[in-house]
């Protein structure tokens, strides 16, 4: 990882506040939504990406002058959704809450995402980015990260993630391989289902998205993935300190539309995302997440993505992990 790659990941995933990066001039005039804008979200309703396209949304709109409706379309880690916007017309009325899962990880271990993480898609920003976190029941006898991993070293523990070749899916398989054990994979469709056989004893644990489990109070949080400690739970180790440089990753949010869009369509949505991430009741409840919202410009969210593709790819292909 590069020096400078690592000093965004490190401010985008503190939660610490707003990462600002040189404004872009304003968007040029000639473009206003004249009828409600169409936000897909790639995950079903309630999980992490669901709750920031809502946010999102809801921010957008008094900009926008017209509503941003919320379009469900989960299904195969986020790939049924993503594919959707890939094929939409490139008019500024479809949109997609891309994201780490859909956008490098999914693509990166699967041979049939059927767009091109960077080609297929517009960047418009960055939302948000959350840490992920590796969590048990508050009840388990694992109290720490090597006591996971000296349990998974003589005897069965099993671990649920929010689907095959998911972003939880992906950093369990790293977590196995950077410890040199065999932690068992119990696939969920979503983090709600996990969580719940994780508080019942079916599984030992799960790795979600903070936003998914920080506030449970019935969960243990072992370690979080981000390059440093999450600013509000700076009692818990980020996995670096243990030696697991390839699980450090943020988990990043954002707004893309079909490849194609418009620069006056793209820069009129990336200024109302902006406007409405700046409202003050909004970073509270980003940062009550793990989150900030990050204002990069259209063309730094770009960069973030295609370096996450490329990155998701190289480990994918030196672990060897594909999800079929």
């Amino acid at each position: 990882m590069t020096a400078s790659r690592r000093s965004i990941l490190t401010a985008l995933s503190a939660g610490a506040g707003a990462f600002l990066l040189p404004r872009r001039p304003a968007a040029q005039p000639g473009w206003m939504p004249a009828r409600p804008v169409r936000l897909v979200v790639p995950f079903t309703p309630g999980g992490t990406t669901d709750l920031l396209g809502r946010l999102a949304a809801r921010g957008m709109e008094p900009s926008l002058g017209t509503s941003v409706v919320i379009d469900n379309r989960g299904g195969a880690g986020g790939v049924i959704g993503s594919d959707l916007v890939a094929k939409a017309s490139p008019d500024g009325y479809t949109i997609l809450l891309s994201n780490i899962a859909s956008q490098a990880i999914g693509p990166a271990v699967s041979k049939h995402v059927p767009y091109d993480p960077v080609r297929d898609f517009t960047p418009i920003g960055l939302i948000a980015a959350v840490p992920s976190a590796i969590v048990v029941a508050m009840d388990s006898p694992i109290r720490s990260l090597p006591e996971l991993v000296a349990r998974a070293r003589t005897g069965n523990v099993k671990f649920g993630s929010t689907g095959i070749g998911t972003s939880s899916h992906v950093k369990l398989e790293l977590l196995n391989r950077a410890a040199g054990v065999t932690i068992l994979h119990a696939p969920y469709r979503g983090s709600a289902p996990a969580v719940a056989d994780v508080l019942g004893g079916q599984i030992d644990g799960l790795i979600a998205a903070v936003p998914d489990v920080g506030r449970n109070d019935r969960l243990r949080m072992l370690a979080v993935t981000t390059p440093e400690r999450a600013a509000r739970w700076p009692e818990v180790p980020s996995v670096r300190e243990f030696g697991f440089e390839t699980l450090v990753a943020t988990n990043w949010f954002g707004l893309s539309g079909p490849a194609g869009m418009p620069d006056a369509a793209a820069d009129v949505l990336h200024d109302a995302l902006a406007k409405g991430l700046s409202a003050p009741e909004v970073q509270e409840r980003l940062l009550d997440f793990g989150a900030g919202p990050n204002r990069l410009s259209r063309r730094d969210y770009a960069a973030l993505v295609a370096s996450d593709v490329a990155r998701w790819a190289r480990i994918a292909k030196e672990a060897g992990i594909q999800a079929e």
